[in-house]
């Protein structure tokens, strides 16, 4: 083998070999007032950093459980999605972290949502910008699964103007500020993300994906039939629909058998990932 065709290969190789990494980091945040402990997996960057995209997931502490950098590895090395920084964000108290900004649920869950949502658009998503040295990701999206989906549907709403994309994984939209023995209780009023939804204003560039399993539980409120986790999903469905106006912008993908856990939400992640980060 001469000189030229020993560059050649080790070239080669080398691009072979570049694979995404991951490594750990932390924040501390003054909203949350705690140390915030990231997990961040990354696909090798381009030489131009404004084809970067941004995951952000909730429940950053479950990534092995949810074969992150391995899904993500896959997909990239068959071009099937385009340059990506994912930032998982573990989670500290969720109960009271997670849930919709400033409305905690009827047992004063979620009271802390709102400084959870400024933490991740005051101070994480600057603090990833410097990182990377990107001034404006190509896509900004966030995702979460249960609880951790309710949070980022409700961060994303609430940020149009930085988060391009949502992706909710069983979320956890039964989340209401009355009790269901109340006998005043009502679906349509009383279910905190819905409420806000009719309240909102239209949100016409954003994109919505959702995910329910057709064996998460057995409750059902309304006695038609179906479970709750997707009534409830397909509820919000319906109210997104009439906010945005891009054709398209909501996807919803439903699984038969599929329970309330990690491998079921794992099994759909790439399905996701394709949608929000595909490689054109």
């Amino acid at each position: 083998m001469n000189k030229i065709s020993t560059i050649i290969a080790i070239i080669a190789l080398v691009a072979c070999s570049a694979k995404t990494k991951q490594q750990q980091d932390k924040l501390y945040s003054r909203h949350l007032q705690r140390s915030v402990e990231l997990t961040i997996i990354n696909t090798p960057l381009p030489d131009d950093k404004s084809q970067l995209n941004l995951l952000l997931l909730n429940d950053g502490q479950e990534v092995a459980k949810l074969r992150v950098q391995a899904i993500v590895d896959s997909l990239y090395r068959a071009k099937a999605i385009a340059p990506l920084v994912v930032v998982a964000i573990h989670a500290g108290d969720r109960m009271q972290e997670y849930g919709v900004a400033d409305k905690p649920d009827y047992e004063g869950r979620g009271s802390r949502a709102g400084y959870y949502d400024a933490f991740v658009n005051n101070e994480l998503y600057p603090f990833i910008k410097k990182k990377t040295g990107v001034r404006k990701f190509n896509t900004v999206a966030i995702a979460g699964a249960s609880l951790g989906g309710l949070s980022a549907f409700d961060i994303g709403w609430n940020h149009a103007d930085k988060i391009d994309k949502i992706g909710v994984f069983s979320g956890s939209f039964w989340w209401r500020d009355k009790n269901t023995t109340d006998s005043s209780y009502s679906d349509d009023n009383n279910r905190i993300m819905i409420a806000k939804l009719k309240a909102s204003r239209k949100k016409p560039q954003q994109q919505y994906w959702f995910y329910a399993g057709g064996a998460e539980e057995n409750s059902d409120r309304d006695k038609d039939g179906i479970i709750d986790v997707v009534d409830d999903t397909k509820d919000v469905i319906a109210l997104v629909q009439k906010k945005v106006t891009a054709p398209g912008a909501v996807v919803y993908k439903e699984v038969a058998g599929a329970h309330h856990d990690w491998p079921y939400w794992s099994a759909v992640l790439p399905e996701y990932l394709v949608w929000a980060f595909g490689a054109k």
